[in-house]
């Protein structure tokens, strides 16, 4: 059975995949950080100081890694300036999202400490989140390519009718797994694949390999967010970066609890009491955690996220073995593995 301190046993492998993968683009990384730092500047006072409290907040920057992988992978040569920019605009459409996020579930922390719309106020936090949006849509077409616009325009699309969808279903205890996937497809594995399709877009590969890496990114970001819902169960808020639990206080069943619902109804009552309350009383986030370990529930999603990872792992067969295709396959190993 998967318990927390099997889990916790775990953490020290993915820190070292995490930093030999890492290491292949850390040049290219390092340049990416840059350029956020220049697009996040402004002349004006109010954005500057928005913009660098936003930009400096970290984040493991898994997306504009994986497009500047892909980028390798397909041929290309990430250290161009128009593959830095769409790497670069990437993290800055996923920031846009977290700002936009956060005020929507009334987030008082992210990465470790007070999130956007706690520290300047909600009025301030839309509108630095609009702001990261237009920006990154400004750099991208300096590219000039209708394919790439296409494919930003189709993932933006997406997010922000998976964030309306699940506001529709807050507290829904009879949320189906179709219904949830759709939602996770769209607020998370989208801009995962969009990440992938465009490194191979600017690498210049055929129609195929484009298809590829864009099914690998949808697979990897679904066993992304599936282990993000083990972790707001199995993680505490210091290696989280944001209080932990708060999917099921904010009304969110993810898919640990959506199965625990279907296979135990019974226990349906006691969720919505916890998101009633909006809080955890009397043990009772202990009570939740101690069902899903005890039904195997746990064991089962694991089992559905690795599923996934496997599937990411059989897209990437198209490519040629360098070390940068390498690196992609020991990806979906890692997010899984995750702590934080």
């Amino acid at each position: 059975m998967l318990t927390i301190a099997t889990l916790k046993k775990r953490e020290v492998l993915p820190k070292l995949k995490a930093r030999r993968i890492l290491g292949l683009i850390q040049d290219e990384m390092n340049l990416v950080e840059t350029e956020f730092e220049r697009q996040a500047a402004s002349n004006i006072q109010v954005i500057e100081q928005l913009g660098e409290y936003v930009r400096s907040s970290g984040g493991k920057r898994v997306r504009p890694a994986l497009l500047l992988l892909s980028n390798y992978a397909c041929g290309g040569n990430a250290r161009q300036d128009g593959v830095i920019r769409l790497a670069t605009v990437m993290e800055m459409l996923h920031t846009a999202t977290l700002v936009h996020d956060d005020i929507i579930d009334h987030a008082e922390t992210r990465r470790g400490r007070e999130s956007v719309n706690k520290h300047f106020g909600n009025q301030m936090a839309v509108l630095i989140g609009d702001w990261l949006y237009m920006s990154a849509f400004e750099t991208s077409l300096k590219e000039r390519s209708l394919k790439i616009l296409d494919i930003l325009t189709r993932l933006t699309r997406k997010m922000t009718e998976g964030e309306l969808i699940q506001l529709t279903v807050i507290g829904d205890t009879d949320l189906t797994e179709e219904a949830y996937f759709d939602i996770l497809r769209r607020k998370t594995a989208y801009l995962f694949s969009g990440c992938c399709e465009i490194g191979a877009v600017l690498a210049k590969a055929d129609e195929g390999v484009q298809k590829a890496l864009r099914d690998y990114g949808m697979n990897l970001g679904i066993a992304f967010q599936l282990a993000d819902d083990l972790l707001d169960f199995t993680s505490d808020e210091r290696s989280l970066g944001k209080a932990s639990g708060a999917d099921l206080l904010e009304g969110k069943l993810t898919l640990p609890l959506i199965r625990l619902c279907r296979e135990h109804p019974e226990f349906k009552n006691e969720l919505k009491e916890i998101i009633a309350d909006g809080t955890y009383n009397n043990g009772s986030r202990s009570k939740v955690i101690e069902k899903l370990e005890s039904t195997g529930t746990f064991d089962q999603i694991r089992k559905v996220a690795l599923g996934y990872a496997d599937a990411a792992r059989k897209n990437l067969e198209v490519l040629p073995q360098t070390k940068y295709s390498l690196a992609l396959e020991e990806i979906p190993s890692f997010v899984i593995e995750r702590n934080s």
